[in-house]
């Protein structure tokens, strides 16, 4: 193993996530290489490394270094090249030749012991040398964190982070409760605390571990949609995760409200257990949408009726006995609800209203939760709309997740506001929503309230609907034209129980197969070859549609195989491996979780049109892999270009084929469902009926006719505890 010593030169590369660095080390004659994890090296430092001289074939002889440490510069010459660097920021060449000249060999001392000295120093001030001083112990001690954490497995980045909130006390922190980890920090879990607590010896049993692992269960219990635990529920769930008894389980519940980390609502020999944070959302949102809905109508419903009828006839269409309420209660009605299956009049009743509006001189706001269904809500009512993000005006927060511009300190400017989907809208999002509206704005809720809910927790359009708190009209009759479509027919049958019956069909097929190879293969037959030209539409623009993700048919699994059938290796096409897959030039992909800082732009606009943001569910096409720059290119909706580091590569998946719950809010020209065998929790009613309803011209059962028949008949839905419906309800008086 060889040793060299000598300050850095110059960095030429590095990972900011894992610390790993490519830098030029001198000694004053000679330049060495150096490849390694040096997380917190500047360039001006001095170090000493060991490692193994390598001969790269590209870049030539290299040491990749096993072990190094600082040296603090001792000589004059050592301690100018060092402070000139840019090392220590407040100090450049010249300053940092006077400061050498004043105190020579001593200069290291003198800042660490006698910083006010520095103010001796022309061009140094008594708070300028305080400043220095700091920043220098500060990057000592930055230092001794982050390799400190690194025995841990923490990164360089996470270590900051929590160098930065808690500062020289990490050590006792992470030595004694490291379960505070998981409380303050964004990034770290229960898991990883856990871990760090076995290798320091914490018990088992310990409270530390107890109270961390109650909050760890709820914030599961939030991941699968629930905003609340009854108590019992959270308790079995916390010593399953933890493995041990909780004895005095009610004794930690009090601690931790009284802490205000959560929030126990009593009512009538039942305790549910709120994380503090959906506590005040789902109160919150049930005062404002109280206050919303106590409007003085200043038209009585005669003139309302008076002006509907003029429009209709104005614009040739007749509404039905329920189209014509749904939009009278809309214009009338501070709060409203619409809603109604496929094929049903949603969107004719949204034009009438919006006319309706206009014709009255009222600023009008149309969105929707996702890009896709804010795209096609314009498309049909010819007006732009958005997603809900963007007109809250989103913005990302340099701490993690998300701020919205639009809030009650500046609320939107409209008189209406039109929500489209409504059933993938959770908690969060209604929260921020409400927050920017106020009482006199008219609120328009759109949605088919028997599709999966939201991903996210809660289950609002159900909430609203089930307190009776609001006028609700719901649609019912199918229209003529709907009629001739048997994916809307048969979408009906479904979410009635009826099972559908194989028979010719041209929009409603089914492929039968009784093995999951078969089914397979089917799929990629479609895709390939019979489908693109039978419903006019481009390869890409066709999705698969699994009910689950582990599988032979699960989407993990057919991505695999569909990544191979449709985009097979090339040697004009570059592709890049990670731990959790691989990615290939060409490559259909979507985004899996909110990125609010991620800059996109569209190419070929003057001036340059940019933004920021991309949300879970954009789907998009990789066009470009570099190695040089590590970075992978991926155009989205045909027009966005994301440039993602390969660091932030797992930020995408293959979309070839994506669950039905990803589906929601999207629309495809044909879908393929996949259908063979699952869980019967999973195997739903509702699953099947959303997945269904995402095809415009032509459905695809590709599989098991039983298995189709036992999803219709599977009417199961999975629990979610959400508080929002008896909220609103004891705000107005418990119906």
């Amino acid at each position: 193993m060889d040793t060299v010593s000598g300050y850095v030169e110059r960095i030429t590369f590095r990972n900011e996530e894992n610390g790993y660095t490519v830098l030029a080390l001198s000694d004053g004659g000679k330049e060495t290489v150096l490849t390694g994890v040096f997380p917190t090296l500047s360039e001006g430092e001095f170090i000493r490394a060991e490692g193994d001289i390598v001969i790269h074939p590209v870049y030539g002889e290299q040491m990749k270094v096993e072990r190094y440490e600082f040296i603090t510069p001792s000589d004059r010459a050592s301690i100018e090249k060092y402070l000139s660097s840019g090392a220590v920021k407040g100090i450049g060449p010249a300053l940092a030749a006077r400061i050498v000249a004043k105190f020579g060999d001593d200069t290291f001392r003198i800042i660490e012991e006698e910083p006010e000295r520095l103010a001796e120093v022309r061009g140094i001030s008594e708070r300028s040398a305080m400043a220095i001083a700091q920043r220098i112990v500060e990057k000592r001690e930055i230092r001794s964190a982050v390799i400190f954490l690194q025995q841990y497995g923490m990164t360089f980045n996470m270590a900051a982070k929590i160098f930065r909130e808690y500062g020289m006390k990490l050590y006792s922190i992470v030595r004694e409760n490291p379960y505070k980890l998981s409380e303050d920090i964004d990034g770290i879990g229960f898991r990883t605390a856990d871990q760090i607590a076995q290798k320091n010896g914490i018990r088992e049993d310990s409270e530390f571990r107890i109270r961390a692992g109650l909050l760890y269960a709820l914030s599961q219990a939030v991941s699968f949609g629930h905003t609340y635990l009854p108590k019992e529920e959270l308790l079995q769930a916390a010593e399953e995760l933890l493995s041990v008894q909780i004895a005095d389980f009610e004794h930690l519940l009090e601690d931790l409200a009284a802490e205000k980390k959560l929030h126990l609502v009593r009512d009538c020999g039942e305790c549910r257990v709120y994380l503090n944070s959906f506590y005040r959302m789902e109160l919150d949102s049930a005062r404002i949408l109280r206050d919303m809905n106590l409007r003085d109508e200043a038209l009585p419903d005669s003139e309302i009726d008076r002006k509907l009828f003029a429009l209709q006839e104005e614009n040739r269409i007749t509404l039905d006995p329920l189209q014509h309420e749904a939009a009278h209660v809309a214009v009338k009605n501070g709060i409203s609800i619409i809603t109604g299956g496929p094929g049903t009049g949603k969107t004719t009743i949204i034009n009438l209203i919006i006319s309706y509006f206009i014709r009255e001189g009222l600023d009008i706001l149309l969105a929707a939760p996702t890009g896709r269904a804010a795209k096609r809500m314009t498309e049909a009512t010819g007006y732009e709309a958005q997603t809900i993000h963007r007109m809250l005006e989103v913005s990302g927060n340099p701490a993690g997740g998300s701020v919205f511009q639009r809030n009650s300190e500046m609320p939107l400017e409209a008189d209406v506001v039109i929500i489209d989907e409504m059933s993938m809208v959770d908690t969060m999002l209604m929260h921020a929503l409400l927050k920017a509206m106020v009482p006199g704005m008219r609120l328009i809720l759109v949605g088919d309230v028997n599709q999966l809910p939201s991903v996210g927790p809660g289950e609002v359009l159900k909430s609203l609907i089930d307190s009776e708190c609001f006028p609700v009209v719901r649609l019912t009759k199918i229209f003529r034209q709907a009629e001739e479509s048997d994916i809307i027919v048969n979408a009906h049958r479904i979410n009635e129980g009826e099972i559908v019956e194989k028979k010719a069909s041209k929009d409603f097929l089914f492929i039968l197969r009784d093995e999951a190879a078969r089914i397979t293969g089917a799929t990629v037959t479609l895709l390939r070859e019979k489908l693109p030209p039978y419903v006019g539409a481009d390869i890409s623009e066709l999705q698969v549609l699994s009910p689950m993700r582990k599988g032979v048919l699960g989407v993990e699994n057919l991505n695999r195989v569909l990544q191979d059938q449709l985009n097979p290796p090339s040697p004009k096409k570059l592709e890049k491996e990670f731990s959790f897959g691989l990615f290939r030039e060409g490559d259909k992909v979507m985004q899996i979780k909110n990125d609010y800082q991620m800059e996109w732009e569209i190419e070929g606009t003057y001036p340059k049109k940019t933004g920021t943001g991309i949300f879970n569910g954009d789907m998009g096409v990789i066009k470009r892999i570099s190695f040089f720059e590590e970075t992978i290119t991926v155009l989205f909706d045909e027009e966005k270009t994301v440039v993602y580091p390969f660091s932030a590569a797992d930020s995408l998946e293959l979309a070839y084929a994506v669950t039905i719950h990803k589906s929601q809010g999207s629309e495809y020209p044909a879908v393929i469902i996949p259908l063979l065998s699952g869980p019967q929790l999973l195997m739903t009613r509702n699953l099947l009926y959303t997945g269904v309803t995402r095809a415009k011209k032509c459905v695809c059962i590709v599989g098991s006719y039983d298995t189709f028949c036992r999803m219709i008949r599977n009417d199961r839905e999975q629990k979610r505890y959400s508080g929002l419906r008896d909220m609103i309800r004891e705000l107005y008086g418990d119906h």
